[in-house]
């Protein structure tokens, strides 16, 4: 009969065909007999004509499966008994224990027992020794903590999936099949992996602790299932694919192998990992089942309902399955597959619902911007991170790539912790070719090294300007210096501060050096000081804060106002080094050769002393001569323009008209010797020619070796050359001795020098003012020398009450409205006061500064400003309009309001309000001006600047006063606001629409409105250039220097010193002021002049840089009642027609005389216009000295006292 069967399976076309024929026979054919003894083997050993090597037909699968239960079970079993038997061990021990205890009395027993004792604890130690270090050995090789570990269990994680493979391979043939080992190189394969698991399986079983829990592990399960069918195929020369599927839940181990590798490494990577390898080998091993019992059939039912499925197609099944879609074309037949499929829907749908979810949303929140940044050849990239928004990254990028600086090949690498939302992800798209973002923090030295921060050219660390906890924000950017300072000491880092003290924290950081070009931009500081050169010369916040920002040209046509201003927010600052042409000439002589030749504006130099270092020196004077490679600060349009300069030949270009054709010529630049470049300056000054000029005597030139070791030739003076030669001749080392250099002040002279080597001839007469304040008992400037100081007062000593203060009749003053409260962040009035306290000013030409606020608050701010003098406090509030009224806010000549609570609203809008409705208040306040004055007269005090005899039609201060100020819209104010839009509030009569950029508004072009946000421009400025940002600090902050900054960090405050040679020639510097031109010298100029005129005359005269004008908004018009709104035009062509009204920015040298007698250049008295004919010089000249001036200096001392500047 089983002949039969086998017959005709093997003449059947298929499994069921065969299965059907099978059946026929049998039943044709039986018996009762025959049909017992079938159901008995059928229940024994099922078979199947499936098996093609077997004649018979029999199945040999239950072998296979037996050695996998004989083995699992088998170790269990011997893995138990060795555990019960090691318990009832220890638990004999334990009672024999006791019994030694009870006869612990007895020595003669304990004599006996005592060798034999010592050499069963031997035995038993030397046992434990060995097996641990064979358990020790065995947990190394297994482990991943060394080289050795690692590649093994990087080599096991392989070769499952290989085997895995090899499955995948087999899945095709048949269920079980008839394989010769000789002969199939899959199964030899197969073999040698799964000898090798066995091997390994070894060393895991040694090394682990708990032998029970190894044999019920995972792994165990899958070696057990997957190794001894191998070795029986071997032996049975069949092959079954049987439970091979198992090895895909060593995909489940695929985290851990990556984790080895230092491939793994955040959170979320690893929670991926995991959550797929689950899930693909919960899949793949169901699918396998699946695929097993739906070829093989039920053994119950003989086989005979199976069905030819292939492994993808289970998969397919299992898939549709687990996602409850069930299309219904593949299921299963057989009732062990579909009893395993009713239990995997349960755990399967669960699985499928919480991990695919999960796995999305990994993947969707993986971050974008995670990637490396690969450095291009030939390229540099900066690295810009801290408060990354759309509003600050959009105003960095409009600046740093505007289309006026050169190519800018520097690729924008912006780090940031958080991803860019839709608007900002826009911008970097829409800028891709030179911007990349990538997603990090730069407290991460893993992010650093991602943007390969090493190898950039500097790290730019913006700040949070809006922050309500200013304190908490520079802290933030102090950490990122250090992270980034700790990875890479080297690197250029420039960061932005809020509070001026906590840039004293930067000090800290011993790699931190700012001559290294490490710089902070404190947005406090520089705030403040541009508010206080608004003070000195209304209008310079606008010009400088359009200076230092670059913008694009605007042109219109029209006559307007607009089409001036605009024409100067065209010009920007950079720099460029001279022409090798300009060597040994003066600076005054080269700054006049660059406008009217080259149609630039020269306003500083890069000077090198005799050490070699550098210093930025600001209109310097004609002391001081160019040197080779000297670096100019030059004010132009664009970047090509400044070119000119250092292209610039005499021999080529001397008669060019046209700039633009000054181009880069082919003659030899050739260094002129030390004799030739003095002599060729000796004569420009004397203004006759090399051979007319004396001044080179024989024994000078004789003596030129000594002349260049004793005083380099930049530092000659040659105001009076044939004097200064002649102090040579008759050897006075002091007349010859170098000149000391000062950072923020240029070069000074030297105390010992000669009074006729003093700088500018028309204006510096010597006096005994520097005698006299060297009182060695008298402490007047601080001990830099660099600003006024008196003793600490207590503020109860500066406050004033309101009778107080109406009592007190103040002019010319600067009012300071704060508003502020305990809680408020403190706005660091320190640096507003110490620009107004500079020691280039002399004492009585200090404008008084009252204080209107809360007491609260200035207490809190008072530490800070105990030293300055001249400084009063009235406690109330700017809202106030009688507290207003008792400051003489009519009389004062700026108005300054600020807030300190302007960061502690949300919304945007309102950030601004006090401000803006103290504005308002002002601006809509009536006075009656002659109130003032009959105050000021009773008391017997005039306000400063004005005559008694002639109050009305009086320059106070250089601003043009009206003959009686009724409205308080004439006072003179400054309103800082943090929210550009507000601008819109200021001012009633504009129509300036609300999305206006703030720099196009008219209350910023008139300088009465400042935002914080004009100050974002100077991160790429200063990038571009450090000496920028050491220029802008020189203007605005009145001479702040890094020794001052070190010696505020020590102490928070400032400490006097008494008057020194050295400390007194550091108020030898140049201040901004502002030139009137409706009388005075410059008067002839006023009415229809040139502006090149007026530049060229200044500057050969008295050494003034003028550099723009302050022009009332409706000077073109000729309509009677005329606005006395001013705006500001800077740096005008030479052609420019003035108008008698205009003030002119100038840049003016320390005035030496004034400190002598108010009526001096800064505080004349000034009379009417024909009073004035009859006055005096401006500088009254000591007759011994007035004996040798020459004609030329005597007729320039002859103009009219009105020369009136603020």
């Amino acid at each position: 009969l089983m002949a039969g069967v086998g017959g005709a399976g093997r003449n059947g076309n298929g499994s069921h065909g065969s299965s059907c024929r099978m059946s026929n026979n049998i039943n044709f054919n039986k018996n009762p007999d025959s049909s017992v003894s079938i159901s008995k083997m059928d229940l024994i050993i099922p078979f199947s004509p499936d098996v093609p090597c077997d004649n018979n037909g029999q199945r040999m699968w239950w072998a296979f499966l037996a050695s996998s239960m004989v083995t699992f079970f088998g170790g269990l079993f011997i893995i138990l008994l060795w555990r019960t038997l090691k318990y009832l061990w220890t638990v004999c021990c334990h009672c024999k224990i006791k019994n030694k205890a009870q006869k612990v009395n007895n020595p003669m027993n304990s004599q006996a027992d005592g060798p034999t004792k010592n050499d069963k604890e031997e035995a038993p130690a030397s046992e434990v020794g060995w097996m641990t270090s064979v358990k020790d050995w065995a947990g190394v090789m297994i482990s991943a903590q060394t080289l050795t570990g690692r590649v093994l269990v990087v080599l096991v994680f392989a070769l499952s999936i290989g085997a895995l493979g090899i499955y995948f391979i087999d899945s095709s043939d048949p269920i079980e099949s008839c394989q010769n080992f000789y002969k199939d190189f899959t199964l030899q394969i197969d073999m040698a992996f799964n000898v090798f698991f066995l091997l390994y399986f070894g060393l895991r079983f040694i090394a682990a602790n708990d032998k029970l829990w190894f044999w019920l592990e995972v792994n165990s399960v899958v070696d057990f299932f997957t190794v001894p069918p191998v070795f029986v195929s071997v032996y049975l020369n069949r092959s079954w694919l049987g439970l091979r599927f198992l090895r895909a839940l060593r995909l489940i181990q695929f985290s851990e192998i990556l984790q080895f590798l230092n491939i793994l490494k955040t959170s979320n990577s690893i929670k991926l990992v995991n959550l797929c390898s689950i899930f693909i080998s919960t899949w793949l091993t169901a699918a396998g089942f699946i695929h097993l019992v739906e070829n093989s059939g039920d053994p119950w039912e003989n086989f005979q309902n199976s069905q030819p499925l292939s492994y993808w197609e289970c998969v397919y099944l299992l898939m549709v399955t687990m996602s409850t879609v069930g299309y219904g074309d593949v299921y299963a037949r057989t009732t062990l597959g579909r009893l395993f499929m009713v239990f995997f829907i349960l755990g399967g749908l669960a699985m499928f619902a919480s991990y695919v979810p999960e796995i999305i949303e990994l993947i969707g929140n993986r971050k974008k911007y995670g990637g490396s940044y690969s450095a291009v050849n030939g390229r540099k990239h900066i690295v810009v991170c801290g408060h990354i928004t759309l509003e600050s990254v959009s105003n960095f990028l409009k600046d740093f790539l505007h289309k006026d600086r050169d190519d800018v090949n520097v690729e924008i690498v912006f780090l940031h912790n958080i991803s860019p939302n839709l608007e900002l992800e826009a911008l970097f798209k829409r800028h891709f070719t030179q911007v990349e973002f990538y997603q990090g923090s730069v407290l991460n030295p893993h992010d650093l090294a991602r943007v390969k921060i090493e190898s950039a050219d500097a790290c730019l660390i913006l700040a949070n300007k809006y922050c309500a906890d200013p304190d908490a924000e520079d802290a933030s950017n102090i950490m990122r210096v250090i992270s980034i300072k700790n990875y890479h000491p080297k690197i250029r880092i420039i960061t932005q501060m809020l509070q001026y003290h906590n840039k004293a924290h930067l000090l800290n950081i011993p790699s931190w050096n700012w001559k290294e070009g490490d710089d902070a931009i404190c947005l406090a500081e520089l705030k403040a000081g541009f508010i206080a050169q608004s003070c000195l010369a209304q209008g310079l916040s606008t010009m400088l804060a359009n200076l230092f920002s670059m913008r694009s040209y605007i042109k219109i046509e029209e006559d307007t106002w607009q089409k001036y201003y605009l024409e100067g927010v065209a010009n920007e600052m950079y720099t460029e080094y001279l022409s090798s042409a300009f060597v040994g000439l003066s600076f005054p002589t080269v700054c006049e050769l660059c406008y009217v030749k080259l149609k630039l504006l020269l306003i500083a130099i890069e000077y090198k002393s005799e050490q070699r270092e550098s210093s930025i020196l600001i209109n310097p004077g004609n002391h001081v001569k160019m040197q080779e490679g000297t670096l100019g600060f030059f004010i132009a349009s664009d970047a090509k323009e400044v070119k000119r300069a250092f292209f610039y030949c005499k021999a080529c270009h001397d008669d060019i008209t046209d700039p633009k054709r000054i181009k880069k010529c082919g003659c030899k630049r050739t260094k002129m010797s030390v004799y030739k470049r003095m002599k060729l300056a000796c004569c420009f000054d004397c203004g006759r020619s090399q051979h007319d000029c004396s001044c080179m005597s024989g024994s000078v030139h004789s003596n030129m070796d000594s002349l260049q070791r004793a005083f380099p030739l930049s530092s000659v003076s040659v105001h009076d050359c044939s004097t200064s030669l002649r102090a040579f001749e008759d050897e006075h080392p002091s007349t010859l001795s170098p000149k000391k250099k000062q950072r923020n002040g240029g070069m000074r002279n030297s105390p010992n020098c000669s009074p006729k080597m003093m700088r500018h001839d028309p204006l510096l007469i010597p006096g005994n003012e520097q005698i006299e304040n060297m009182d060695a008992n008298v402490k007047r400037y601080d001990s830099t020398g660099m600003f006024h100081w008196c003793p600490s007062k207590e503020i109860e000593k500066v406050i004033l009450t309101r009778s107080e203060a109406s009592m007190t009749v103040l002019s010319g003053h600067v009012v300071v409205c704060i508003f502020g409260d305990v809680t408020s962040a403190l706005v660091g009035l320190r640096n507003l006061v110490m620009p107004l306290r500079a020691s280039n000013f002399h004492y009585h030409e200090l404008k008084p500064i009252v204080f209107v606020g809360s007491l609260d608050y200035l207490r809190r701010e008072w530490e800070t400003l105990h030293n300055f003098p001249k400084v009063s406090i009235l406690p109330g509030t700017p809202l106030s309009r009688a507290d207003l009224r008792a400051v003489n806010i009519n009389l004062c000549d700026m108005c300054v309001i600020l807030s300190a609570n302007q960061n502690n609203i949300d919304d945007a809008s309102l950030q601004d309000k006090e401000c803006i409705l103290a504005t308002l208040n002002i601006k809509s306040m009536q006075f009656d001006d002659s109130i003032g004055v009959l105050q000021a007269n009773s008391q017997g005090f005039t306000p400063p600047g004005m005559d008694r005899s002639s109050p009305d039609n009086s320059p106070v201060h250089g601003l043009v006063r009206q003959a009686s100020i009724t409205t308080g819209s004439n006072i003179p104010i400054i309103t800082e606001l943090v929210n550009d839009s507000n601008v819109q509030f200021l001012d009633q009569d504009d129509d300036d629409d609300p999305d206006t950029e703030l720099y196009l508004t008219q209350p910023f072009a008139c300088g009465t409105a400042f935002a914080i946000s004009v100050l974002d421009s100077l991160m790429s400025a200063t990038y571009f250039n450090d000496n920028i940002l050491t220029l802008i600090r020189t203007l605005v902050t009145g001479g702040a220097t890094p020794e001052l900054e070190a010696l505020l960090a020590e102490e928070n405050a400032l400490r006097g010193g008494y008057s020194t040679p050295q400390t007194l020639a550091n108020r030898d510097r140049c201040r901004v002021a502002q030139l009137a031109l409706y009388d005075g010298p410059f008067a002839d100029l006023g009415d229809g002049g040139c502006y090149g005129d007026l530049f060229c005359k200044a500057l050969k005269t008295y050494n003034m840089l003028c550099f723009g004008i302050y022009r009332l908004r409706d000077a073109h018009l000729s309509t009677p009642g005329q606005c006395t709104k001013r705006y500001v035009i800077t740096n005008p062509p030479y052609e420019f027609e003035l108008v008698p009204t205009d003030l002119i920015f100038c840049l003016m040298q320390f005035d030496h005389n004034a400190g002598q007698s108010r009526a001096s250049l800064s505080h004349s008295s000034h009379s009417s216009h024909s009073s004035s004919k009859k006055s005096s010089s401006v500088h009254s000249i000591p007759a011994t000295n007035r004996q040798n001036r020459s004609s030329k200096a005597r007729e320039r001392q002859n103009f009219p006292s009105a020369f009136v500047y603020r």
